[in-house]
């Protein structure tokens, strides 16, 4: 059996956080970790635990989710970060995932489909909405590697696009019948040509300039 995802609940409300634990504990595969109630705090327990998954709200007094997943990112904190967030917060999510988040659910979401976003990124997934995808285009247009895809090479094309797709490392494996070492590789192959932060970044790029899988 594989270890159990460890997860970091950040979020100012105590009973918001008690609900998420009591429901996320009786999940065979997750495992909450600790909670923090800020995201100075958040940070800092990021580190301690070193969870798998931080569940991240927006808006917490010290500092709020999108700064201290900035702080996480400086640290080089592997964690992958699922922000949480209400549909009139949307505004935010756009900060958040330029911040490195791995993608985000609303705060009404089905608790079944809470742990299914859990366990996505986790496998290296990005949860991204037509809609926001949309906002990020729009603000990235001219930006960020453009005119760089040249420099690729065909197989590297070939991961981009199934980055595009939302694909793990080890689906692109299975797909191109590669190790997920090689496939590590050619990813930050990919993002150092074209000058991006991020899996999110490349995703983007790949649909702005027709890359696909």
């Amino acid at each position: 059996m594989a270890d159990p995802i460890k997860v970091l609940l950040v979020d100012d409300h105590q009973v918001v956080r008690r609900g998420l634990r009591t429901f996320l504990e009786v999940q065979g595969d997750i495992e909450v970790v600790g909670e923090a109630g800020d995201g100075a705090e958040g940070v800092a327990r990021a580190e301690e635990l070193k969870p798998d998954v931080v569940l991240m709200d927006v808006k917490m007094p010290v500092m709020d989710g999108v700064e201290a997943l900035r702080r996480l990112r400086e640290l080089d904190n592997p964690a992958k970060v699922l922000i949480v967030t209400s549909f009139t917060e949307q505004r935010t999510v756009v900060p958040a995932l330029r911040a490195g988040a791995a993608g985000y659910v609303y705060k009404d979401v089905d608790p079944d489909a809470l742990a299914g976003a859990i366990r996505s990124v986790h496998a290296g997934h990005i949860l991204l909405q037509p809609e926001v995808a949309g906002a990020l285009l729009a603000q990235d247009e001219g930006n960020n590697g453009q005119g760089r895809g040249g420099s690729l090479t065909e197989r590297e094309r070939e991961v981009l696009g199934l980055i595009a797709d939302g694909r793990s490392n080890r689906e692109i494996a299975r797909a191109l019948v590669l190790s997920e070492k090689t496939v590590k590789t050619h990813v930050s192959n990919i993002l150092m040509k074209l000058d991006l932060a991020d899996r999110t970044q490349a995703a983007l790029w790949a649909v702005r300039h027709g890359v696909t899988g």
